[in-house]
């Protein structure tokens, strides 16, 4: 799947001041790495975002919002955001910075393999 360029554009604007972001292709898109975790993802004409499970509720109720299933699951702490949810700089920057505070205490993936 292509993601928009656009898109990844306006994420790697709004990371630009962070240490430590990387860029890698996957879940069929493009993913932007915090301190080796995945953070926000371009993916599509959407966002892929990863958040703090426990603010499911309140993410569930936003515009554009979508949620992630996998292989018939869900997957608490992750959705999708279809572009009417971050048209504005607002929006944008609520899904910026959702992930961006969850990516803090996050886990990294240990079935990664180092370099």
């Amino acid at each position: 799947m292509a993601y928009s360029e656009q898109s990844a554009n306006r994420i790697r604007k709004a990371l630009a001041g962070i240490p430590n972001v990387e860029e890698k292709k996957m879940f069929g898109g493009l993913a932007f790495m915090v301190n080796g975790k995945m953070c926000i993802n371009a993916s599509g004409e959407n966002l892929m975002c990863r958040f703090d499970p426990a603010l499911q509720k309140e993410v569930q109720n936003r515009k554009g919002y979508k949620k992630m299933i996998m292989r018939g699951r869900e997957y608490k702490g992750y959705c999708y955001v279809k572009p009417e949810g971050f048209k504005t700089k607002k929006e944008f920057e609520y899904w910026i910075r959702l992930c961006i505070d969850f990516n803090k205490k996050a886990k990294a993936n240990t079935k990664r393999k180092k370099k």
